[in-house]
């Protein structure tokens, strides 16, 4: 099967997931289940969950059934945080997936509960009972998952981005500046990221030996993953990312291109992505996307 290929059935397989696993929307009250969704079923690559199964698979799984519900709980995630991320209070931003953002249909108010609702759902769906995976590996995904979004991950670095974007916390010297931008990024996108992969090796009841290279590739590939996407705010246009381009310059974010310039951001790019096929081929099985998916995301333009 061609990574496009997989891409696409695994991506189905997940959408049919959210379909069938989010509350209908004319359960009451309607407007919140409505909402949610919009937001979720509206699009997306879906590149957390399909990152999870590819994991999953390159550990041994077979049986994909049992797990695709907790997998596709990263998609809830990573939609509240898109969600709220567009509030007016935080990014602004009108457009997302190619439409309107969701406070912008269902109202500012219904737009923070929806980000609540989707994210209180994910942990329902990921401390559900699974047949076959040990009960030490589940409470391990339900913790990789919650770190991975507290206020020392993804949160941390929303906070620290908020920060240097309004002049709060704002380091002078270059080196400084460096660092600063790899704990936001590696916090804001790479924990998140690094987690879907931990949480595929641990439903496969993978090895400790393999769960160290997930965790190496995951790291290498979600910061790649924003650098490349501070890359596409620079040099597409908004019809290709689907959202509002070069936001980030307009808001004076700190960036890799704006730091480094775009040949120094591709070069690390490119390092990174050296760094996550490695890891990927220590894996091994005859089943492994993992190296490909990481291509993907480094050379993808949007």
């Amino acid at each position: 099967m061609t990574l496009d290929q997989y891409l696409r059935d695994r991506r189905a397989l997940v959408d049919r997931t959210l379909d069938a696993s989010l509350p209908p929307a004319a359960t009451r009250p309607a407007v919140i289940h409505e909402a949610m969704r919009y937001a979720v079923l509206g699009g997306g690559k879906r590149v957390r969950p399909i990152l999870a199964i590819a994991a999953a698979e390159a550990c041994g799984a077979t049986d994909l059934d049992s797990i695709l519900r907790p997998i596709a709980a990263l998609e809830l995630i990573h939609t509240y945080s898109l969600v709220h991320d567009d509030l007016p209070a935080l990014d602004d931003d009108d457009y997302r997936r190619g439409r309107k953002t969701t406070h912008v249909v269902f109202g500012e108010a219904m737009g923070i509960l929806t980000g609540d609702a989707l994210l209180t759902e994910a942990f329902s769906w990921l401390s559900m009972p699974m047949m076959g995976v040990t009960a030490e590996h589940q409470l391990r995904v339900i913790r990789e998952v919650a770190m991975a979004v507290d206020s020392t991950g993804m949160i941390g670095g929303q906070v620290a981005d908020l920060l240097h974007e309004r002049a709060h916390e704002r380091p002078h010297d270059r080196e400084e500046l460096i660092e600063f931008l790899g704990f936001i990024h590696h916090n804001k996108t790479g924990k998140l990221l690094t987690a879907a992969v931990m949480v595929g090796g641990l439903l496969a009841n993978a090895t400790e030996e393999k769960l160290d290279a997930l965790r190496r590739y995951g790291h290498a590939t979600g910061l790649a993953f924003q650098i490349v996407d501070d890359i596409l705010d620079v040099e597409e246009s908004a019809a290709v990312l689907g959202k509002t381009a070069g936001k980030d310059q307009e808001q004076g974010k700190l960036t890799w291109p704006s730091l480094l310039g775009l040949e120094a951001a591709r070069a690390e790019v490119d390092r990174l992505l050296a760094v996550a096929v490695e890891n990927a081929d220590m894996i091994g099985n005859p089943v492994n996307y993992l190296p490909d998916i990481a291509r993907y995301i480094c050379e993808r333009r949007s």
